[in-house]
This record gives structure tokens, sequence and C-alpha cells, in this order.
């Protein structure tokens, strides 16, 4: 019987590091899936920055665009904050397998799928509120944060957060958030299927663990499947 294990991380906390690396370690898996599509994963394994030039516009949307830039900005001040580059924990993840064999699978959408989805559905209501949100919370001109950045946050916490984010921007959440658990679901399916023997580990953000979990569970007997 496969034994799923999922770990949901933050991608700026450095408890996220540790924490891939000593599971990954630990268990020693067939399999080490991540939340990365293969441009992703080139971009954070060379030394090249992937970065996005105004011809994408075309392929993506100007929405999309807009929000990739602003969305990485934001997410490298906060790395800023803690003394961490964002995606640590997935190179980790990616070294750790590497030293004990473990084949990596990428079970993330293409971004430049999700982005264009993104432009696709995004009201300009939410994009100028998404926009100012983001810029007062990395400014420290919104609510303060009420949770250590370095770890990641609790249960409870991503809940409330996912249910915030669900009310005041419904098509962000569909697009970055419902339509790629289930494109991660079905990739973890598959392998599982693939590998009914195996170990695996997967290392997705904390904000998808607990939907990808119920997702697969429906699909593939694991009375395994656990998170860490």
């Amino acid at each position: 019987m496969v034994n799923l294990i999922i770990i949901g991380t933050s991608h700026i906390a450095k408890e996220s590091v540790a924490q891939v690396r000593k599971v990954i370690e630990d268990v020693k898996p067939a399999v080490v899936a991540l939340e990365l599509d293969s441009g992703r994963a080139h971009a954070l394994l060379s030394k090249k920055e992937g970065k996005l030039r105004w011809c994408d516009i075309k392929k993506i949307g100007f929405k999309g665009f807009l929000f990739s830039i602003i969305g990485g900005y934001v997410e490298r001040k906060l790395g800023e904050r803690v003394g961490t580059v964002p995606g640590s924990e997935m190179k980790a993840a990616i070294f750790a397998a590497r030293k004990i064999g473990a084949q990596v699978a990428l079970v993330d959408q293409d971004i430049s799928v999700t982005l264009k989805r993104f432009s696709q559905v995004l009201s300009w209501r939410e994009k100028l509120r998404l926009v100012g949100e983001l810029f007062y919370g990395v400014l420290g001109f919104g609510q303060k944060i009420t949770f250590d950045l370095a770890k990641v946050p609790e249960k409870e916490t991503i809940k409330k957060l996912t249910k915030e984010v669900k009310k005041k921007y419904p098509n962000v959440y569909r697009v970055l958030v419902a339509e790629r658990n289930l494109f991660m679901a079905k990739k973890l399916i598959q392998i599982c299927r693939q590998m009914p023997e195996a170990t695996i580990v997967a290392v997705v953000g904390a904000g998808h663990e607990g939907d990808i979990k119920q997702l697969v569970e429906r699909s593939v007997p694991i009375p395994a499947l656990r998170g860490n």
C-alpha cells in the first residue's frame, strides 16, 4: 500500500527548509513531489532568476503579468524580513531528493496557464483591492502580521486566512488555490497508482495541504496518508 506524506510549507520560512530536509532524509521516499512546474524549478536552480518580459503579456494577459511582478516583489520583501529567499524549501527538497536518489516529480500547473487564467477571471475591482493590500502589507501600513513569518502558520490561522481570501477575492482563490489544488491532486493520484508500493513525500504550500489531502483520499485508498 502506498505511503503518501504531505508537508505543508511556507515559501519564506526557515522552519520549512529544515522540515522538508529532515523528513526526506528520515523517510527516504522513492518520490519527492513538489509544488513546482518545470519553468519555476529551472529558475530556482539556476543562477539567473526567471523574469517575465513585456512580450509575455500577450501569452498570459496584462493582469497576470502585473500580478506576477507585484507578487514576486512582495514575496521577496517578506523573505528579506526573515533572511530567506522565497522557494528555499523547494530547493532544499530537490537537493535532499538527489542525495538519497529519489525521483523528483513536478506536480504544479504551468505558471503561464495559471497567470493566463488569472487574467481571464480577475475583475479590476479585485485587482485594485489586491494590489493595495499587498503593498500596504509589505510596507507596514496595513494590519500587522499576527504570526511569525519564519515559521509555518498554525492550521487554524491558515484556515482563517484562506476563508478570508475566498470571501474577498473569489476569483483569485479559484485560480490560485482551488484549480491548482485539483491539478496537483490529480498528479499525486497518478503517481500513487503508478507506484502503489512506494513512499511518496509531497511538498506543497500550507494553504494547499488540506484540500489536496481530501482530493487524493477520495480517489486513492491510502491509510497512511498524513501531513507533517
